[in-house]
């Protein structure tokens, strides 16, 4: 294609093959693409040099990159192409001051100060302060609209949102999310510490996706470094990332038992959770897998003794799985509550670009595990989802199909006889100089992906990370349009999506 650079997940590019276009040109270029069927899987800018440039990471059936230099504007695609690139142009306006003109709601992502600490983009009057205290919220205009504003404290012990409903009744209109509570400025970190504090701090960027954000950060040093990883580690590093996705669908599923009061399989998927966490402690001592994901493999080794806990583990709880699942799916109560409640189409997935359950949930069968396949999944059968109505029970439902398929994913890499050679230790490597790497893999909430990019002396100039939840948010917020209020707890927990993993 056209201004356009094929690459490889995990492949090391030079900076200089990938094409460098007018604004102009990358716009017409990303434009076409995303017309023709094409998803965004990266797009940010970075400085350097005194010189700073947009690219973009998108994808079909394979990756392509392109870049462009930029000034103080450029033309925003969302309005007039599609909304894939909703968010990715408000977070390139808020990090580096650049303005998507005819943005059709252009506000701030995470209210930070933009990186060269001048002036925003959004009006906003710092008056001294760090982060500005002003937001606009969309409104409608009516003598019976009410609006509703909830959190960004909330009832229990989970992450800070603001979500405001306009709403006509009980029908909400209307749902804005506002996040952004929970910024630490990763990605502005990322690039300036040591290499040996980069997995420690992507194991954090969302707690219950330790293992999916270290593995593409790992992934991307080891192409760097040009590091190889032994069989037996890739297959524990799969393992593990199963592991970690089985424990969060159980724990949603139990979740949304509790939001419509079916309290025995709550409790059932609940103390299953624990079991799934405790097997990630016995591959490396942590119920969320820190610490086991290392650059050029995994820093504890799987025994026979761990192999044979885990065997013995799933042995025993699979059948316990069937048969809570059997319980929550078959309850009428249940099905009157999960079907045609959140409902979103295949067009309106296919626009916002979707990923994970969510987005297979509508009909999207995207996977990264087969579409670009890393560690041992390219080895592996492939998964099919067979309710893809996009409404809640679709959402749960392909949750229930992908716990049952990767307990059968980790039987098929426990009967393999490889073992690991060694474990690793974090070391400090000299990467390639002017480069980039993307790596991609599918974290239980969907595509997460990293992208590097290094300069002349091998240093990292800019270190992107894209977490499924930030395709996700407005998903959740179409789900609510012309559906009753009281129904929101229900679709917000069919997504479950992450709030410090979208406010880096």
């Amino acid at each position: 294609m056209d201004n356009l650079l094929q690459i490889a997940n995990g492949e090391v590019v030079r900076r200089a093959d990938i094409p460098d276009v007018s604004v102009e040109t990358f716009g017409m270029t990303l434009a076409e693409f995303v017309r023709n069927g094409g998803f965004v899987v990266q797009f940010f800018a970075f400085a350097e040099n005194g010189i700073t440039r947009l690219l973009a990471v998108v994808r079909n059936d394979r990756l392509y990159v392109t870049s462009c230099v930029v000034g103080a504007e450029f033309p925003s695609l969302t309005g007039w192409v599609s909304e894939k690139f909703h968010m990715f142009e408000r977070e390139i306006a808020e990090q580096y001051g650049i303005r998507p003109t005819a943005h059709p709601w252009l506000k701030m992502v995470r209210y930070h100060r933009n990186y060269s600490g001048a002036d925003d983009v959004f009006g906003n009057d710092y008056g001294g302060e760090e982060i500005p205290g002003k937001y606009g919220c969309f409104t409608v205009e009516g003598e019976a609209i009410h609006e509703v504003a909830v959190g960004p404290v909330h009832a229990g012990i989970i992450e800070p949102g603001h979500f405001r409903f306009q709403c006509a009744g009980e029908e909400v209109l209307h749902l804005e999310i506002q996040l952004g509570y929970q910024h630490r400025g990763v990605e502005r970190l990322l690039p300036t510490v040591p290499q040996r504090r980069l997995p420690i701090i992507c194991e954090a960027i969302a707690g219950d996706t330790a293992i999916g954000h270290n593995l593409c950060c790992c992934q991307a040093l080891e192409a760097l470094a040009g590091l190889t990883v032994d069989v037996g580690a890739r297959i524990v590093r799969t393992i593990a990332l199963e592991l970690e996705r089985i424990a969060n669908h159980l724990g949603d599923l139990g979740a949304l038992s509790g939001d419509v009061a079916f309290n025995p399989p709550a409790a059932y998927f609940g103390r299953m959770r624990g079991d799934f966490l405790n097997l990630l402690q016995v591959l490396c001592g942590n119920r969320f897998g820190k610490g086991l994901v290392r650059p050029g493999g995994v820093a504890f080794v799987m025994g026979d003794e761990q192999r044979k806990l885990i065997a013995a583990k799933l042995e025993e709880i699979t059948p316990q799985v069937k048969n809570v699942c059997d319980l929550l799916f078959s309850a009428h109560t249940v099905q009157a509550r999960f079907e045609n409640t959140g409902i979103v189409s295949r067009e309106m997935a296919e626009d916002l670009g979707l990923v994970g359950y969510a987005g297979r949930a509508c009909g999207l069968p995207y996977d990264a595990r087969v579409a670009f396949p890393s560690e041992c999944y390219a080895e592996l059968p492939h998964n099919t989802n067979q309710m893809t109505s996009g409404d809640v029970y679709s959402r749960a439902t392909v949750r229930r199909e992908e716990i049952m398929h990767s307990l059968a994913l980790i039987e098929l890499l426990l009967q393999r006889p490889e073992t690991t050679a060694k474990a690793m230790m974090m070391e400090e490597r000299r990467l390639a100089a002017d480069s980039l790497v993307v790596t991609i893999n599918e974290g239980w909430r969907g595509e997460i992906a990293h992208c590097v990019l290094t300069g002349a002396d091998g240093a990292i100039v800019r270190y992107k990370v894209k977490d499924p939840s930030f395709h996700n948010w407005t998903g959740l917020a179409m789900s609510l349009r012309n559906q009753g209020i009281s129904d929101f707890p229900l679709c917000n927990k069919s997504y479950n999506l992450s709030y410090c993993g979208f406010d880096l």
